[in-house]
């Protein structure tokens, strides 16, 4: 069995995308679309840039969608189709596209909102998040308990490896990283990020956009998606809608989706659109399986033998 993987914010960088439009009609119609969409060129933003406007969290989330979107229609043009999907943050929208529960130009607009609520939550440079190498969830949680002090600071992303994000507070941040190296980490890593995703500080964030998901017009998805919230597949239309509600303030347990899937016979993983993380977390914790990232026209060779089987 088959999944899609759909990256999240950071995966994004100037000229991600243009190689697949260059060559391939599908996906140059897919970035028409999306600048049709939002009513402006955002193509334009992601293929010349410069890169300070790409990495505006209203811009990146919608430019990672679209990217995403071109490449997973190229890949059902091949006959490519998953059994299951998931996304790491952001990319459970671009997840939700691929199967159909809401439409893309739909997906577009309310992205660019999530990116500007998520943004306006907290103001720059009160927030902060940090990677957190070598610990287990459980104690990286009681690092964040013990330097709390009263301010927000918690697990973010449960990525697997031994890879935790934490999110919080700025000062709250750097006491949880000083308390986990006391507690054995190997690395605590200072992310630069524009805003404390996925923690409590988000609330504001989730409420303003939780009316806006809930109006959307939805249909069930063709396949499950695997959700970041509890790693639950997700074949009700209004369950993914509400997996997406409580994701904005709630950690992404990626670890969790990718255990998920495999207990469910995935032994295929296909990363749709740009980077590698995803295809690079899976690799180490599900060493049996088949990996794969297509994020432009040369990573399509590499998967011709996949293909011929499909």
């Amino acid at each position: 069995m088959m999944a899609f993987l759909f990256p999240g914010q950071g995966a994004q960088r100037v000229g991600m995308g243009k190689a697949l439009a260059d060559a391939f009609p599908i996906c140059r119609d897919t970035f028409a679309e999306a600048d049709a969409a939002l009513g402006e060129p955002l193509s334009r933003v992601i293929f010349d840039g410069p890169e300070d406007q790409l990495t505006l969290t209203e811009n990146a989330q919608p430019a990672i969608l679209a990217v995403s979107t071109a490449t997973c229609r190229l890949l059902a043009s091949r006959g490519l189709t998953p059994d299951f999907v998931a996304g790491h943050s952001l990319g459970e929208y671009s997840a939700n596209v691929a199967a159909g529960t809401f439409g893309f130009a739909d997906a577009l607009r309310i992205v660019r909102r999530r990116g500007r609520y998520m943004q306006e939550a907290v103001p720059v440079g009160t927030g902060a998040m940090a990677a957190i190498l070598g610990l287990d969830a459980d104690t990286v949680t009681q690092a964040c308990e013990e330097a709390a002090q009263g301010d927000v600071v918690s697990a973010a992303n449960l990525n697997g490896a031994g890879q935790i994000a934490i999110a919080g507070t700025k000062d709250a941040v750097a006491r949880a990283g000083e308390r986990a190296k006391a507690l054995g980490a190997k690395r605590v890593i200072p992310l630069a990020v524009s805003a404390p995703f996925h923690c409590a500080l988000m609330k504001p964030a989730e409420e303003r956009l939780a009316p806006e998901l809930r109006a959307l017009r939805v249909s069930d998805p063709r396949v499950p998606i695997v959700a970041n919230v509890d790693a639950e597949p997700k074949r009700d239309g209004r369950a993914a809608i509400e997996a997406l509600v409580r994701q904005v303030s709630a950690p992404v347990r990626w670890e969790a989706v990718v255990a998920r899937l495999a207990s469910e016979g995935v032994t295929t993983y296909v990363e749709v659109g740009p980077g590698t993380v995803l295809s690079g977390l899976v690799r180490k914790m599900h060493r049996d399986a088949a990996v794969f990232n297509v994020g432009g026209p040369d990573d399509l060779a590499a998967m011709a033998s996949l293909l011929r089987q499909a």
